[in-house]
């Protein structure tokens, strides 16, 4: 018989007869679903008559918790044009300089 395990948003489980661990993203109510991810980045679903019939245990969040962002790009963590070098923290606020750099601006007045 499968253990009752409620699912809980961003709680970490392990799906012992599959060996793999995955976390709850969402819980939609209205559709009687369950969103994962697994720890290697794949997304999945469930209906919750499927969760309750499986047999999954919560755990606690993998120690290295970067194993779903093995299959991201690194540059796509750190867009070109924003790094940061020392002088930047040094240099003083300018106020200005941000809003010429930080692409068009929008005014509240409608044209």
């Amino acid at each position: 018989m499968a253990k009752s395990t409620d699912p809980i948003a961003e709680q970490w489980y392990h799906y012992p007869q599959k060996a793999q661990k995955f976390q709850v993203t969402a819980i939609d109510e209205a559709s009687d679903s369950v969103e994962v991810q697994y720890f290697d980045g794949t997304i999945g679903e469930f209906t919750l008559t499927e969760w309750y019939a499986m047999e999954v245990e919560p755990v606690a969040t993998p120690e290295d918790w970067t194993g779903p962002m093995d299959n991201i790009e690194t540059d796509d963590l750190n867009p070109v044009g924003t790094e940061m070098s020392p002088e930047d923290w040094r240099a003083p606020y300018d106020e200005e300089m941000e809003k010429t750099s930080a692409g068009p601006h929008f005014s509240d007045e409608e044209e």
